[in-house]
C-alpha cells in the first residue's frame, strides 16, 4: 500500500479507536426510514428489493446496514478495517446481510465487470490524488444503465480558510495544486484533522466522470449554511463557502480504452 492510503487507513483506525463525532453509525430511528437517510434527494428507486448496491469508501455502520435494511444485495468497500467493524457489529446486531471487503476506492479488481445497480458513495475522494481512477473503477463494475450517487468536497471548500475574515472567509489555497492540503486543527469540520486530502477541479469532479462513460443526471448541494451560526463555524462558513456537492450519474457505456484528461498542473512547492 502507498504512503499516502495508508497514511489515511490509520487515521480512520485512529478515529474509530477514539469514536470521533465523525463516526456517525445508523440509530434504531434510522431504520424506521432508511431510504430517507441514504437517499435524500430521492434519486433512487423506492423498492431496493434485490437490487446490487456497492456502498464505496461507506464504511462506519451507515449506508450498508441501511441497505440491507431495504432488502438490498449489499457490499461494503473501505480502506479502513476498524471502520467496516463496525458495519459488521451492526450488521449481527440487525440480523443483517452485508458483504465487508477492504480496500482502497480505486482497487475494485476483486469485482468482475457489470456486477453493481447501483453505486453510493459519500464524501471520501478527497483522500486520493486522481480521481479519474476511482471513475474508472466504477464505470467498470456498474452495469449499463446502472446508477452511480456520489458526493464531494467542492474546490472552494478545500482552498477557503476556516477562520471568519471581516467580510467572509478568504481563499488560503491555489485552485491548481497538485500536492496534499495543509494539515487542519483537530475540530474542523469541513476537513479532517490527520488526513491527506487532495483538492479536485470541477474538470475533475465532473468531466472526469463523463470521460469515464457516465452522464450526470442530476446535482445538489447538501444545505448547511447558517448565517445566525457564531463566526468560524460549520453553519456559518457554509453560509459563505459550500461545502459538498452531490452528484447522480447514470453509466451509459463501457470506456475499456478511456485515459484520464490530459490535466495542468504546476509545479507546486509541498507544505
Amino acid at each position: 500500500m502507498d504512503p499516502i492510503r495508508e497514511h489515511n487507513r490509520g487515521a480512520w483506525n485512529d478515529r474509530v479507536r477514539r469514536r470521533d463525532w465523525y463516526i456517525d453509525t445508523a440509530a434504531d430511528q434510522d431504520f424506521a426510514h432508511p431510504l430517507a437517510i441514504v437517499d435524500p434527494d430521492g434519486w433512487l428507486e423506492r423498492d431496493m428489493r434485490q437490487k446490487r448496491v456497492l456502498c464505496l469508501a461507506a464504511g462506519g455502520g451507515r449506508h450498508g446496514v441501511l441497505f440491507a435494511s431495504l432488502g438490498a444485495d449489499v457490499t461494503v468497500v473501505d480502506l479502513s478495517p476498524k471502520m467496516l467493524e463496525l458495519d459488521r457489529r451492526l450488521a449481527v446486531e440487525k440480523n443483517l446481510k452485508i458483504r465487508l471487503i477492504e480496500s482502497s476506492m480505486d482497487d475494485l479488481s476483486m469485482f468482475g465487470d457489470s456486477v453493481f445497480d447501483i453505486v453510493v458513495q459519500p464524501v471520501s475522494t478527497c483522500y486520493l490524488p486522481d480521481i479519474g481512477l476511482v471513475y474508472r473503477e466504477v464505470a467498470r463494475v456498474t452495469v449499463s444503465g446502472g446508477v452511480y450517487v456520489s458526493q464531494h468536497k467542492q474546490p472552494v471548500n478545500m482552498q477557503t480558510s476556516s477562520t471568519a475574515a471581516t467580510q467572509g472567509y478568504l481563499l488560503t489555497e491555489p485552485y491548481y495544486r497538485a500536492t496534499p492540503l495543509p494539515p487542519v486543527p483537530p475540530g474542523t469540520w469541513h476537513r479532517e484533522s490527520d488526513t491527506l486530502e487532495f483538492l479536485h477541479r470541477w474538470d475533475q469532479i465532473l468531466g472526469e466522470l463523463c470521460n469515464a462513460g457516465f452522464v450526470i443526471e442530476a446535482v445538489s448541494e447538501p444545505h448547511h449554511a447558517d448565517p445566525a451560526a457564531l463566526p468560524g463555524s460549520f453553519g456559518h462558513r457554509s453560509f459563505y463557502v459550500p461545502p459538498y456537492i452531490r452528484l447522480k450519474a447514470r453509466r451509459t457505456h463501457a470506456v475499456t480504452d478511456a485515459k484520464p484528461a490530459r490535466l495542468w498542473t504546476p509545479n507546486l512547492p509541498q507544505r
